[in-house]
């Protein structure tokens, strides 16, 4: 058993090698998106310039052009071309977006939790006379799209069902991977870069530490790897729905701070293969 810590530092060697290895999937995306080689310099040297200029200024001194080629290697009328180029951001579809407060609602506030904290079911009109309905969840949250229109796409996403009672039941899965190829971009450019973050913030040694921990083992058959990613999955569930709980509480007491400008990512993963897989 092996549960990894990432505090502490590492000397240039072991940071190199560990670049490597982890460019291994990320080159597997780029090459199965047609991102060459070229494109993904460019992309890379745009980012050198941008977090040179941004993260390592001399304190009381413009960040100049020469002092951003010293530190990047990159030549100076590079720099100043990239500095003054425009970057295009990516955010969550607005039904995307939608559809992520409103399970943050119903799996995290208390009128919508039974006396264990697990999301109760709701009648799926408002008419049914209830306090809490999915018709008017959905209309608390938007206007703009119609509950009948919300309800088709999670019952075909599986997020939830529907009885014989005309009741809409949450899925105890309901964190579930996106179906949208927009929303999976969007949440691996942000899940990624928040994993990788909070590595960095702890290999610098800076405090506190963020929590990023694993458990590895190796040495399993194939049917102990696959109950181990059940096993994880369900451990993980019980996880995300006590801490999107708790979020949602703090986040209502801080409704009207004027410091409510902050914010968390907790997440879970799950990853297997054959010990050759990833060699380099």
């Amino acid at each position: 058993m092996n549960i990894q810590d990432t505090s502490g530092t590492e000397p240039q060697a072991p940071v190199v090698a560990a670049i490597r290895y982890l460019l291994r999937p990320l080159v597997r995306l780029l090459l199965s998106h047609g991102i060459s080689f070229p494109a993904f310099c460019d992309l890379v040297k745009s980012t050198y310039v941008k977090v040179s200029e941004a993260e390592f200024r001399l304190d009381a001194k413009p960040q100049t052009d020469s002092r951003i080629s010293l530190l990047t290697g990159i030549h100076r009328r590079e720099v100043n071309r990239l500095r003054n180029e425009a970057v295009e951001k990516i955010d969550l579809p607005q039904r995307a977006s939608m559809s992520a407060l409103l399970l943050t609602i119903w799996s995290g506030h208390p009128e919508y939790l039974d006396k264990q904290g697990m999301p109760i079911s709701l009648p799926r009109l408002a008419s049914k006379g209830e306090a809490q309905s999915f018709e008017s969840l959905v209309q608390s949250v938007s206007k703009d799209f119609r509950a009948r229109v919300v309800l088709d796409e999670w019952l075909r996403q599986g997020i939830v069902t529907l009885d014989g009672d005309d009741r809409v039941h949450l899925s105890a899965d309901a964190f579930v991977q996106p179906q949208d190829m927009a929303e999976k971009i969007y949440y691996f450019g942000q899940n990624i870069h928040d994993h990788i973050a909070a590595t960095v913030h702890n290999l610098a040694g800076n405090s506190p530490p963020f929590l990023e921990r694993c458990v590895f083992y190796d040495k399993l058959s194939a049917d102990s790897a696959r109950e181990l990613a059940d096993y994880s999955r369900t451990v993980a569930m019980r996880s995300m729905h006590a801490v999107n709980k708790r979020a949602a509480e703090l986040q209502q007491r801080d409704e009207q701070k004027p410091d409510a400008v902050h914010r968390a990512n907790f997440g879970v993963y799950h990853y297997s293969a054959t010990e050759a897989t990833d060699e380099i």
